[in-house]
C-alpha cells in the first residue's frame, strides 16, 4: 500500500543517480528531466486496426515505450483488448452474431443497446475479428486479426522487449469501472482485482515496473492505491473545445462517472486546479489530461493546417495553461491524449511539430496513433 500524499518529490541527486538531467539545463523540462515517454495508443491504430497484437507489435517496432490495451472483460471474466465494452465497431460481431445478442445497457448514463463483450465468452471472442474503426484509415486489414487477451498482450511485449533488447511498459485502462461492477455477475472491484493479479504475477508489486494503470473513474485509483505500488494515472476528460479556447463539459463528459453517482461536484476540470491536483496526488502518480487543457488558443482568423477551410484547428497556440507547470510542482507526472498523423492539431501542418510544442512545455509523455512520429519527435529535441 502506498501513501501517495506523504512522498515527498524526489531529491536532486537521487534524480540523478536514476539517469536524470542536471536540473540547471535539463535535456527535457519532464517532472525527472528524462526525455518523454512515446506511448502507443491501441497499439500503431494509425495504420492497423487497434487492439491487436499486430498492432502492438507495430507500435514497439517503431520504437513505442509503452503500449496502451484499453481492458474489458468478457462473460466468463476474461480481460481483452477493447477500447470499449461494446464491440459493434471494432470487430464483424454483426457479421458473425445474430442481432438478437444485442442488448441495451446504462453505460456512464447513457442508454447503449450494442453488442456487449460482458454477453460473449472468450471462446466467443477467439471467433471474432478485429477491423479498422476510422473510415479514412486503410481497410485492407480488416477481418485478418483476433481480439487478444490481456495475458497475451504481456506476452508479447516481454517477448519483443527481450528481442529488440529493451523495456516495453504497458499502459492498461481500466474501462468503465462502474459498468463492469454493476453487471451481477462481476460486482465492484473484481475487474481491479483481476488486473492486479495478473500484473503483479507478470511484473511484481513495485512501483519501478513498467507499468501504468489508467482510469477516468476516481473510486477503483483510490481503490487500487490501497493494493500496488504500481503507477496509477487519473484520466481527465472533456466533450469539445469551444470558442474561446476552453474545454467544453457536457455529459457524459463532464466528470468522472463515480462522481456523478456519488453527487459530487467537482468536474474533470476541477480536478486540474491546485485542490484537484492535490487530491490526485493522494492516490496517483500521475494526471492525463486531452491535450486542449494544456495549451492556449486564440482565433485570430489566420488558416494555418493547409486545408484552405478556417476551423477550430487554425487556431494560434499562446503558450501553456500552466496545468503542467503545476502538477509538476505536486510532483505528478503528465501525459496527454491523442496525437495522429491524420489529424492536424491546433495550428500545426506537422503532427511532429505538434508533439515537440507540447515536449518544450515539459510533457511527461504522448499518447499517438503513429508511433513512428512520436519517436522522431523526442529524437528530435535532443
Amino acid at each position: 500500500m502506498k501513501i501517495k500524499a506523504l512522498v515527498p518529490l524526489l531529491s536532486l541527486a537521487l534524480l540523478q543517480a536514476c539517469g536524470g538531467s542536471d536540473n540547471d539545463n535539463p535535456a527535457f523540462k519532464t517532472l525527472s528531466g528524462d526525455a518523454p515517454l512515446v506511448i502507443g495508443h491501441r497499439g500503431s491504430s494509425g495504420t492497423l486496426p487497434e487492439h491487436t497484437l499486430e498492432s502492438y507489435k507495430a507500435a514497439i517496432e517503431q520504437g513505442a515505450d509503452y503500449i496502451e490495451p484499453d481492458l474489458v472483460l468478457t462473460k466468463d471474466g476474461v480481460m481483452i483488448a477493447r477500447h470499449e465494452p461494446m464491440l459493434d465497431s471494432t470487430t464483424d460481431v454483426a457479421i458473425k452474431f445474430p442481432e438478437s445478442r444485442k442488448t441495451t445497457r446504462n453505460v456512464d448514463g447513457v442508454p447503449t443497446t450494442a453488442y456487449f463483450a460482458s454477453d460473449f465468452t472468450l471462446a466467443e471472442i477467439r471467433t471474432l475479428r478485429a477491423v479498422q474503426a476510422r473510415a479514412n484509415r486503410s481497410q485492407a486489414y480488416n477481418g485478418l486479426f483476433g481480439i487478444p487477451t490481456l495475458d497475451e498482450v504481456i506476452a508479447l511485449t516481454k517477448t519483443e522487449g527481450t528481442r529488440l533488447g529493451r523495456r516495453v511498459g504497458i499502459y492498461p485502462e481500466i474501462k468503465h469501472s462502474t459498468f463492469h461492477a454493476d453487471e451481477v455477475r462481476f460486482g465492484a472491484n473484481v475487474f481491479e482485482d483481476k488486473l492486479l493479479t495478473t500484473l503483479h504475477a507478470a511484473y511484481g508489486n513495485v512501483a519501478s515496473a513498467p507499468v501504468f494503470i489508467q482510469s477516468f473513474e476516481v473510486s477503483n485509483l483510490q481503490y487500487l492505491n490501497t493494493k500496488t505500488n504500481i503507477k496509477l494515472v487519473q484520466l481527465i476528460d472533456a466533450d469539445d473545445v469551444k470558442d474561446d479556447g476552453s474545454v467544453s463539459l457536457v455529459a457524459p463528459y463532464h466528470k468522472p462517472y463515480d462522481f456523478v453517482l456519488k453527487n459530487d461536484s467537482r468536474s474533470f476540470a476541477d480536478l486540474l486546479t491546485a485542490s484537484g491536483l492535490d487530491f490526485i496526488k493522494t492516490y496517483a502518480d500521475a494526471v492525463g489530461p486531452w491535450k486542449p487543457y494544456l495549451v492556449k488558443t486564440v482565433n485570430d482568423n489566420v488558416e494555418r493546417t493547409g486545408d484552405a477551410t478556417l476551423t477550430i484547428n487554425d487556431r494560434r497556440v499562446d503558450g501553456s495553461t500552466g496545468v503542467i507547470e503545476l502538477a509538476h510542482q505536486k510532483g505528478l507526472l503528465v501525459h496527454t491524449w491523442t496525437f495522429r498523423d491524420d489529424a492536424s492539431g491546433y495550428g500545426f501542418k506537422n503532427p511532429k511539430e505538434e508533439m515537440q510544442y507540447y515536449m518544450r512545455l515539459g510533457i511527461d509523455g504522448v499518447f499517438t496513433d503513429f508511433p513512428a512520429t512520436g519517436v522522431a519527435a523526442v529524437r528530435g529535441m535532443r
